[in-house]
């Protein structure tokens, strides 16, 4: 079961589709197995970069089971349970905890405008999954349009017992994670994990603010993970130097709209999926763009 403990990079599954649409169930195993062999210390599937959304719900319950079934308890495996209703929530939530999920991720709608309306709808999202399952709030205000501050975040952990862990992309986020940080450490709130996503952009300052590590889904999870371990080494200069190595096509994957067809065209070249395909709706790469990400990668690779 997830814990508060969480800590590393839990690396975030895009979902590898066939170039004709259908989920591409040997480029799943050989993209676990990459994942694994680069260091990540969890996975988290059917989030935002996943496509969850154009997914079946038995397609979702399938890949989730598939994804587990391959780990094999070798790390924690987080599902996203998002949902319009908290009816689909609750079923998809219940499957993949009794196929051996670790905890469940839950984004907030973005029909919520106030403190108090965000913090009820935490409080029924619990009550639909069940009060002994961990769970994460994803913080994304950037997707999502819901703004939660630090003060709402506490509230939120201190209602429910079973939210283990704070999924941070707000930007600019980093004295939310001081905020954060120094309240637990006071006694004013429980500590939570804090894993950080948008795509390591900011990682080694995030770190450096207190953050446990990474949830994100950059093309080189290697870097995320020796990013986290060198500033846990105290290194700080070596995490920086790696992380600038790789700064231009984090920056270049991070831009919204286009970010996971670059990401999925990066894992394929890199021979961990087999097509860079998108389910419709979905932006198409031009020739321009690829000729940016095969320079990009070169560089990094030379150096």
């Amino acid at each position: 079961m997830l814990t508060s403990s969480a800590a590393g990079v839990y690396v975030i599954c895009p979902t590898p589709f066939e170039s004709d649409g259908r989920v591409d169930v040997a480029s799943t195993d050989r993209m676990v197995e990459a994942y694994l062999k680069a260091g990540a210390t969890g996975l988290t599937i059917l989030g935002i970069m996943g496509e969850a959304p154009k997914l079946a719900a038995d397609e979702a319950l399938a890949f989730a089971r598939q994804v587990i079934a391959t780990v094999a308890g070798r790390v924690p495996v987080i599902v996203g349970v998002s949902a319009a209703g908290f009816a689909a929530m609750s079923g998809l939530s219940s499957k993949v905890m009794d196929a051996g999920a670790a905890g469940v991720m839950i984004a907030p709608p973005s029909t919520l405008k106030t403190d108090d309306q965000i913090v009820s709808y935490y409080a029924d999202a619990v009550e639909a999954i069940g009060a002994d399952v961990p769970w994460v709030i994803q913080d994304y205000p950037l997707t999502t349009n819901v703004v939660m501050t630090p003060k709402v975040i506490m509230r939120i952990i201190e209602q429910s017992p079973s939210c283990v862990m704070l999924k941070h992309e707000d930007w600019p986020g980093l004295d939310k994670i001081t905020t954060l940080r120094r309240a637990s450490d006071s006694g004013q709130s429980r500590r939570v994990s804090i894993l950080c996503g948008n795509g390591g952009m900011f990682l080694p300052f995030e770190m450096e603010r207190g953050a446990d590590g990474a949830m994100t889904g950059y093309a080189y999870p290697e870097m995320l993970v020796g990013v986290v371990n060198l500033i846990n080494q105290g290194k700080r200069k070596e995490a920086h130097d790696l992380f600038d190595r790789h700064l231009p096509l984090v920056r270049y994957e991070t831009q919204p709209g286009v970010g996971l067809a670059v990401r999925k065209y990066v894992l394929k070249r890199r021979g961990i999926i087999a097509s860079d395909t998108l389910r419709k709706p979905g932006p198409k790469l031009s020739p321009e763009t690829i000729a940016d990400i095969e320079w990009l990668m070169e560089r990094i690779e030379r150096s």
